[in-house]
């Protein structure tokens, strides 16, 4: 089952839009975020604390609050 949270959503449109994928999320997060909770959270099977998705919103160069429906 795939993740349809509109935070998920907005990543995958955000790394369709740069071009990056998701281990050069990571390594450019300094692994805050793993490429293992990505693709749990790719699933559905993890949810991602604030601390992580700030992580993930510094590293597109977007407030957090973007992946905030």
């Amino acid at each position: 089952m795939k993740n349809s949270s509109y935070a998920y959503r907005k990543f995958e449109e955000l790394c369709k839009q740069r071009e990056v994928t998701p281990y050069q999320v990571a390594i450019g997060t300094d692994n805050k975020v793993s490429t293992t909770v990505l693709s749990q959270w790719k699933k559905g099977d993890y949810n991602l604390k604030i601390e992580k998705l700030s992580a993930i919103a510094n590293f597109f160069g977007i407030p957090v609050t973007e992946f905030i429906e």
